[in-house]
């Protein structure tokens, strides 16, 4: 049977790597996780007992856009982060934020449009613009700019821009002033703005900000998965200006009908656990100052100190120019998983090699131990 071009996108490196670690895992050896975005703790208690609650209830379809406390829920969340006066109508609760970024690019775009992004960048941003029939137009970013794109990097005729702050993989965010600078000049010609905040919430300093604190002419896309650590649970979110409402309530309705209803009540609940989400940031914040020290005495020093996420990103040109033969060597002889730099930039992503800190912190300690006697035994 015939297959389409737009379905031969690149495979998610780090899930493969997932799955080495799971066969190292089942042969009995002893392997620490530092290749996933995942956290190591459970969805707040909270949403876990209002999920128990409603399975007591039938749970069937939702509204398309939404449980609508769940979208007012949210809509309060801004005013609280960031001060944005928010209407709930402009909320639309998704499938995780896999869900909002095939309908962002769904309204926004047609076939062959061009969508510019930073590089390095999390990749299914490509793949899915490729699955749908449009041109991802990468910005090289430099560990000098702290792998973000600068209003001058924006290509001429793109039709969109995406934006991550904190990033993946890097960890490093945008100040308010370069979140301006980038929504105006994108803005100025004419090209559609896209912000993945999936990691708000979690950010050692600083607070990271909102793209909505500098336009409303903006989709906005975050999720429930990093800061409430409900990755499985796939519920995520997206802001839309009043103007694509319509057309994104006709998508989601078609595409998805709606998003699942039991983890929309769990989500809920989790908007009140702030508490226990907090907390589990304080256990990054430690697992970053355990990497940050850890790191360069293994020998990964060409590193920017991340800003936000759980995630550095370390340039190991000196050691190798093949970051997925590099990675495997290091899974196999250390029992450390790391993710190699070609999932975020196929081409300078092979001297590139992401190491994740979400994990326990007993766990990190233990996997910079191994990094070190390996490096040290190479």
């Amino acid at each position: 049977m015939r297959q389409s071009q737009r379905g031969q996108v690149d495979p998610f490196i780090v899930m493969d790597v997932m799955e080495a670690a799971r066969r190292a895992e089942a042969a009995g050896r002893s392997i620490i996780h530092m290749e996933v975005g995942q956290p190591g703790t459970p969805a707040p208690a909270g949403a876990r007992a209002a999920l128990a609650r409603a399975l007591e209830q039938p749970l069937g379809y939702t509204v398309a856009l939404g449980l609508p406390e769940l979208r007012q829920g949210i809509a309060a969340l801004y005013q609280r982060w960031y001060g944005v006066d928010l209407d709930p109508a402009r909320v639309v609760v998704t499938p995780g934020s896999s869900g909002a970024f095939i309908l962002a690019f769904s309204a926004l775009f047609d076939a062959g449009d061009r969508v510019a992004l930073g590089a390095p960048g999390y990749p299914s941003y490509r793949q899915i613009m490729r699955a749908m029939s449009l041109e991802p137009v990468g910005i090289p970013t430099t560990l000098e700019n702290r792998f973000q794109p600068r209003p001058e990097d924006i290509p001429e005729g793109v039709e969109g821009l995406m934006l991550a702050s904190p990033g993946n993989p890097s960890g490093t965010m945008l100040t308010l002033d370069q979140l301006r600078g980038l929504i105006g000049a994108a803005q100025a010609q004419g090209t559609a703005v896209i912000s993945d905040e999936i990691y708000h919430g979690l950010s050692y300093g600083e607070r990271a900000h909102s793209a909505l604190e500098v336009s409303d002419d903006v989709f906005v896309i975050n999720s429930f998965s990093k800061y409430f650590s409900m990755t499985g649970w796939r519920v995520g979110w997206m802001v839309v200006p009043e103007t694509h409402l319509r057309t994104v309530e006709r998508l989601a309705q078609n595409l998805f009908i709606c998003p699942p209803h039991a983890s929309q009540v769990a989500a809920l609940a989790a908007l009140d656990c702030t508490g226990e989400a907090d907390a589990n940031l304080a256990t990054y914040a430690e697992n970053r100052r355990l990497m940050l020290e850890g790191l360069p005495k293994a020998g990964f020093d060409r590193i920017a100190p991340p800003d936000g996420a759980f995630y550095i990103y370390a340039d190991v040109s000196a050691l190798t120019d093949d970051s997925v033969a590099f990675a495997a060597e290091i899974l196999d002889k250390a029992g450390v998983a790391v993710t190699p730099g070609v999932d975020f930039d196929a081409e300078r992503g092979r001297t590139m090699l992401r190491f994740s800190y979400a994990r326990a912190t007993a766990e990190i300690a233990e996997g910079l131990a191994r990094l070190q006697r390996f490096m040290a035994a190479r």
